[in-house]
């Protein structure tokens, strides 16, 4: 009788052992916060990085990098900002909301000059667009999308945005701005040369690309209020390795 207890015994224990090494490790999720010219890159990082990290689900956020920002200011539940402009995080930084020394660049791109296919106006450079018979330049918001930013400032040193200006329609985001053109509803457009490559097929042409005051890159920070940044950092670093780099690439992105 004893024997069987003692028999007992050590099958409960084995089972209860059993029980612990089978129990998955528990899952966390992270809320990335991405430039919305990220969201084709982004979406095939997250499919391959989940993969290979099976315990950590992320949840993507886009948007204008402006708009995203001011929502963190407001204490909204992010763990990783990726950026279409350095002046973003910096502004985050300087308010102590970014885990000290967590930001890094890991991508780059280029700004171009896209009109509808066919070009019907027959626009051929940036000045051309001074043309009487071009009325409807699309264009970010300056305020909150870095594209629009980016084009201001350059059209501001060639001399062009004083002429420019009462031409211009504002998108949100550099997104809305592409689909402005795919539709035809504007005569000329600026967007990031990894925008045009996924425009809907045969709706737009690259007329030049157009040199920047600043060079446009891409930061990425963790959030100092994110309740895991051990996982922020995990997904960080996996922007920078050979699969992320990849698919950036993939996108048209520069990366180091």
């Amino acid at each position: 009788m004893k024997g069987h207890i003692i028999f007992a015994g050590v099958l409960a224990l084995m089972l209860l052992f059993a029980g612990c090494i089978l129990e998955p490790a528990e899952e966390t999720k992270i809320t990335v916060s991405a430039a919305s010219s990220l969201t084709e890159a982004f979406t095939d990082i997250k499919t391959e990085f989940e993969k290979d990290n099976q315990n950590i689900k992320v949840t993507l956020n886009f948007g204008a990098s402006g708009s995203l920002r001011q929502q963190v200011e407001a204490g909204a539940p992010v763990d990783v900002f990726a950026s279409a402009s350095e002046s973003h995080v910096n502004i985050l930084e300087k308010a102590n909301l970014t885990l000290k020394d967590s930001k890094a660049i890991f991508a780059k791109n280029s700004l171009v000059l896209i009109v509808p296919k066919g070009n019907p106006l027959k626009i051929s450079s940036v000045t051309d667009l001074k043309n009487a018979n071009v009325t409807k330049i699309a264009i970010g918001n300056p305020e909150t999308a870095p594209v629009g930013k980016y084009t201001k400032e350059s059209l501001l040193k060639m001399e062009l945005w004083d002429n420019l200006e009462p031409k211009v329609v504002y998108g949100e985001n550099v997104r809305q701005v592409l689909t402005y053109l795919e539709t035809g509803d504007v005569d000329a457009g600026f967007v990031y040369m990894t925008d045009a490559k996924i425009a809907k097929e045969n709706t737009i042409d690259v007329i030049t690309t157009v040199p920047t005051v600043t060079e446009i890159i891409y930061p990425v920070c963790i959030i100092d209020s994110s309740n895991n940044k051990k996982e922020a950092q995990i997904f960080v670093n996996y922007l920078k390795s050979e699969t992320g780099k990849r698919i950036l690439l993939n996108y048209g992105f520069t990366v180091n």
